[in-house]
């Protein structure tokens, strides 16, 4: 169905090629995953599928990929738009209609489909993927989720053989993601679609796939059975990572897989396992005086006409204290912090910043800054300079950082995503580079409060990795850090503490350890694989062993 043959993709300005010598096969009725470090070029293969490489990107293509028989140097991307669905990282930039509706008739018009079949489609599609009630709502109204979803489903309308799909579940909370994935996989198994998709929280994806495709870093590519790969990749999910340390045969790839093999390791470990990191922090935030409040919310009200998405919340963030905001799509999430932040809607409420005599909403945007920054969902919004350098410069500028311009920016950067050049043009980086990019800008203001909308979206585990230790850094320092995620793993060990939000309104508040673990849906994969014992990491229980294994 897809064949790369000895492929190649360099861009203009860069040191090495992305992609080089691909040799792949992909057949028909596969899911085939695309695993990689971010930046390995996993979004540039699958551009290379439907002929986006290098009509669109630019850059210089060698060999060939054949898809379902046509040579893509021959055949340009709208000649492909039949066979190939393409679903991008940024759903919103691929929008061209106002509507719900309208967006998923959009392809089927350009196709020419018979009015009839347009409309028996276009339910089918609404009802697939649970998007019914939205069918009239405005494009830029939806949540990150929510638009994830209907990009899905434009693509789908079209019907096509093969299916392209880059981090489809980056925005959708646990219980929405696995409904995309049930989609996904009955469209595979029912249907015989080709599905290619890349992600990077390989622990929602890795049990669905077939085959994964690993990209290193070097612009080579590595294919084969998903345990195969998996147990010698730089990348893996929870579940793998305890089955190379406990040295499981075969390596688990599902919460159920692990549960079989698990009992032998319960019984090895310590009822109770070693403290955390996190765990030794909520446990000083409970015994001694709670740190002082950076900031105070009360009774904050957002209203979109007749929605209502944030209800009468009070919420207090501390010093020190790195909080996970969490819940269903269109919860009212990413209403609330635009709201604490000051430059979104507020029907009510007031916002206090400690040593601030002001509530953010009423100062000019650069001295905001100074006191509550925010990083937004879709974070390329706020890049608009040439080069990844002059960003850099120009945020040590605003934050009056040092002489040494671009120092401080530029370090931050590194701790996140390392190895960015500095001649990069922001829009030619990856979703999770130009995500790193303005993590550093916004973190070199050093804000007394920072928050963040879904900052994991585009990244690895290693750069997860690098973002919880900055954050672990700034929290050191007094800094109140609120990261609304669906991302369980990350904010199970990034997280002090969790609010869970439902309806506009906080739900649940707690510590990270006791409320991630007080529903399935939000429980990391370790605590489902070893329920009941209350271990969380694979960390903690590679401790516990060492601790075990002590004369």
């Amino acid at each position: 169905m897809i064949g790369f043959d000895h492929v190649g993709v360099s861009y203009e300005g860069a040191a090495t090629p992305v992609l080089r010598d691909v040799n792949l096969r992909i057949e028909e009725g596969e899911l085939c995953l695309v695993i990689g470090h971010t930046g390995s070029g996993k979004s540039t293969l699958l551009a290379a599928v439907n002929g986006l490489v290098p009509y669109f990107t630019g850059g210089t293509l060698t060999g060939r990929v054949v898809v379902d028989g046509r040579d893509t140097a021959h055949f340009r991307p709208r000649e492909l738009a039949d066979v190939v669905g393409v679903v991008g990282q940024d759903p919103l930039a691929g929008f061209v209609t106002d509507t719900v509706e309208e967006e998923l008739a959009y392809t089927m018009e350009q196709l020419a489909i018979d009015p009839a079949a347009m409309r028996t489609r276009l339910e089918e599609t609404l009802d697939l993927l649970g998007i019914a009630d939205l069918r009239s709502r405005a494009l830029h109204t939806l949540s990150g989720g929510q638009q994830q979803r209907v990009a899905i489903g434009a693509a789908l309308t079209a019907q096509p053989r093969i299916l392209v799909l880059d981090e489809p579940t980056s925005a959708l909370d646990p219980t929405s993601a696995e409904d995309v994935l049930a989609t996904i996989t009955r469209l595979v198994h029912d249907l015989g679609v080709t599905v290619v998709l890349a992600e990077h929280r390989l622990e929602r994806v890795v049990p669905y796939a077939d085959r994964v495709v690993y990209l290193p870093g070097d612009g080579t590519v590595t294919a084969g059975e998903p345990a195969a790969i998996l147990a010698r990749s730089a990348v893996a999910p929870p579940v793998v990572e305890l089955g190379r340390l406990a040295g499981w045969d075969p390596l688990p790839l599902s919460v159920r897989d692990a549960r079989r093999h698990a009992s032998a390791l319960r019984r090895q470990l310590p009822d109770t396992p070693p403290v955390s990191h996190r765990a030794a922090h909520a446990a000083t935030g409970r015994l001694a005086a709670p740190p002082p409040a950076a900031l105070t919310a009360r009774g904050i009200i957002v209203r979109y006409g007749a929605l209502i998405a944030v209800r009468d919340v009070d919420l207090t963030l501390r010093r020190g204290e790195t909080t996970a905001l969490m819940g269903r799509n269109g919860s009212g999430k990413s209403s609330l912090l635009w709201a604490m932040q000051g430059s979104g809607r507020r029907a009510a409420g007031r916002v206090s910043v400690a040593g601030a005599a002001t509530d953010p909403a009423k100062l000019p945007a650069a001295e905001a800054r100074h006191l509550v920054g925010l990083v937004p969902q879709t974070p390329a919004d706020l890049l608009y300079l040439d080069t990844v350098a002059a960003e850099l410069a120009e945020a040590d500028r605003d934050a009056r950082a040092s002489a040494d311009t671009g120092a401080r920016a530029r370090a931050i950067l590194d701790d996140i995503a390392p190895g960015i050049a500095a001649g990069m043009h922001p829009r030619d980086l990856s979703a999770g580079q130009q995500l790193a990019l303005v993590l550093a800008v916004q973190l070199t203001a050093a804000p007394a409060v920072i928050l963040l909308d879904e900052p994991t979206r585009g990244l690895d585990y290693q750069a997860k990795a690098g973002l919880t230790g900055t954050l672990d850094r700034l929290a050191a320092r007094g800094h109140a850090i609120v990261v609304a995620t669906h991302d369980v793993e990350f904010a199970t060990r990034g997280c002090d503490r969790v609010v869970v939000m439902a309806e506009g309104e906080i739900v649940a508040d707690g510590p990270s350890a006791t409320v991630l673990t007080a529903s399935p849906t939000f429980a990391p994969q370790v605590a489902k694989i070893l329920a009941p014992l209350p271990y969380l990491t694979v960390a903690q229980i590679a401790a516990a062993l060492d601790q075990v294994a002590a004369p």
